[in-house]
């Protein structure tokens, strides 16, 4: 089925074209004087030198309405003023309800996405830093998927360098046995920070350290072992808390650093029968078009250094060599903060100068904000350091623990943990992805576990509410598939309307990555339910083919608010 929002654009977009003789945005929007309202009337009367009015009678004389429209009025200078037809919402929303995917199509041209995201550092906790990375990145590779699209996750984990050096030698310092059954690297970010504090302040350990770092490189076989250890260890870690938070990254993703080393020196060979390395005081560098230093020259990737070692850049550039000619992706989405727009700029363009990066194949950086505190600064704890990850979600929970206790006192004591957790880790997750991702957000949790207001638990309430509805009816939704749909009041024809919008609203998201749109189309919708409810009756309808066809539109909004919070990696319980 086709959204209905974008076949009235379809339809308005072919008349207006007709009209200006050649393509014309209709701009069409909602309104509050009708359902729509299209504005491409005043644009277009600029271009033809006439009147607005007449422009918009002149469209609406050729546009093909009549199936779709009950009533089209010509507002002020040369607005078009739209209401959608009763009869066609109905279709729509019987079509729906019978269709497992709610009538949203999967994308008629699928592609192979690749999605890099979350990308913490092996040896150090999760922590707030990375959880719009890990929400954001995991939302969009289950809409995308959902859609159709062939998505392929991978975690780009910090698992190589100076760093492990420091790790592995304050390990071997602290005489632990690797081969313990019981063997567990405790708090990972204390051991980080002792070793760190160890490496700043112990010349010996420092050399100590560096020379560990060769032997990793080199392949000794003993400090392979112990840095396997902090792999598997830190892999642990991360996935105990994709758990909690319900992410779809599992250790099949993990693609960290180290699996790009092989190809380093294959890079550099490649990187000079292409003509494109150029040496700078002993490296060998890379200097894409466009970017310069504050001194006006040429600023470089660094492919290899002078020692003849490589950083991190260098495995950027085999990643996404590794990931356009190998994987195949069409289009590459690198969930990564702000800061490192540079860098992704760089290595986009440093993949089209050596003919890696061709259309129609993309590579783009999909930016966010900070996290803020209440002091609207980067949030962090009382001592100064960036909060764990674990403790956020613990707390989320433990707080909605609270107002379920209070909201639902007949829940037994195991369905009331299992909701308190949706609730409290939806909330979390939607209060990030109900934001603008470019913009910053504050991160306060009284207001992200309430159940008023923009929020998940006021959409996990309305789905939860629609599914009380069945069970006091002891009612069985399937059984009134194929049940006409009929809008006599003027809350069923709004609650419908938003419900037509549904593939639309996913579809535009998916395109921009603007996955806020989904969460202000739920929070329409079910605001549109909840007007409806409290104005018609449903168990108690006037006549049972009213009652058929409100359990109808039931049972529609219940499961697209489900599928919408379940695109978002946000839970939809029965009950609360």
């Amino acid at each position: 089925m086709t959204d209905l929002a974008d076949l009235l654009t379809y339809r308005l977009a072919r008349a207006f074209a007709e009209v200006a003789g050649e393509a014309a945005d209709p701009a069409v929007r909602r309104s509050e004087h009708a359902d729509y309202q299209a504005d491409g009337a005043l644009r277009l009367a600029k271009r033809l030198r006439r009147p607005p009015r007449e422009v918009a009678a002149a469209v609406l004389g050729v546009a093909e309405l009549d199936d779709l429209v009950a009533k089209a009025e010509i507002a002020g200078p040369g607005f078009l003023n739209l209401t959608i037809a009763d009869s066609a919402l109905s279709r729509h929303v019987e079509a729906m309800a019978v269709d497992e995917r709610l009538g949203v199509p999967t994308v008629a041209a699928p592609e192979r996405i690749l999605v890099d995201y979350s990308g913490p550092n092996v040896g150090k906790e999760l922590h707030v830093g990375h959880l719009r990375s890990t929400v954001i990145g995991d939302a969009l590779a289950r809409l995308l998927q959902f859609l159709g699209h062939d998505v392929v996750r991978q975690n780009h984990l910090g698992d190589w360098g100076t760093t492990f050096g420091m790790l592995i030698e304050h390990f071997v310092d602290s005489g632990a046995d690797p081969s313990a059954d019981d063997f567990a690297l405790g708090d990972l970010t204390e051991f980080y920070q002792a070793a760190r504090r160890k490496f700043d302040g112990d010349e010996d350990f420092a050399n100590r350290a560096r020379r560990r770092v060769v032997q990793l490189q080199t392949g000794d076989a003993d400090t392979l072992a112990l840095w396997q250890l902090f792999i598997d260890e830190s892999a642990k870690h991360f996935q105990a808390v994709y758990d909690a938070l319900d992410i779809t990254l599992t250790p099949e993703h993990i693609r960290g650093e180290s699996a790009y080393n092989d190809g380093l020196p294959g890079l550099v060979d490649e990187l000079v029968k292409l003509g494109l390395l150029k040496e700078s005081d002993g490296a060998l560098c890379l200097f894409p078009d466009g970017f310069t230093g504050r001194d006006g020259k040429p600023f470089p990737i660094i492919v290899r250094k002078r020692d003849g070692g490589y950083n991190y850049e260098a495995t950027d550039l085999v990643a996404i060599r590794q990931r356009l000619l190998d994987l195949k992706a069409q289009r590459i989405c690198y969930v990564v903060a702000s800061e490192q727009r540079l860098r992704l700029a760089m290595l986009f363009e440093a993949a089209r100068d050596t003919g890696w990066l061709q259309p129609p194949a993309s590579a783009e950086h999909i930016t966010f904000g900070m996290v803020l505190g209440p002091d609207r600064k980067r949030l962090r704890t009382r001592s100064g350091d960036l909060p764990k990850l674990a403790d956020l979600l613990e707390a989320a929970v433990r707080r909605a623990e609270g107002v379920i206790a209070e909201k639902a006192p007949d829940l037994d004591t195991g369905e009331r943990a299992a909701v308190a957790k949706a609730v409290g880790i939806g909330a979390i997750k939607y209060g990030d992805l109900s934001s603008d991702r470019i913009k910053d957000y504050l991160f306060d949790l009284d207001q992200m576990v309430s159940f008023d207001g923009n929020t998940a638990p006021y959409l996990q309430y309305a789905h939860a509410r629609i599914q009380s509805v069945f069970r006091r009816g002891n009612i069985d939704p399937a059984a009134f598939h194929g049940t006409e749909v009929i809008l006599n009041d003027p809350t069923e024809h709004r609650l419908a309307l938003r419900l037509s919008e549904f593939g639309g609203v996913l579809n535009k998201a998916a395109d921009g990555v603007e996955l806020h749109r989904i969460c202000g189309y739920l929070f329409d919708l079910a605001t549109a339910f909840t007007a409806f409810y409290e104005n018609c009756p449903v168990l108690r309808a006037e006549d049972d083919t009213t009652r058929a066809s409100r359990l109808v539109l039931c049972d529609v909004t219940a499961k697209v608010l489900a599928t919408g919070l379940s695109v978002l990696g946000i839970a939809a319980p029965n009950r609360i």
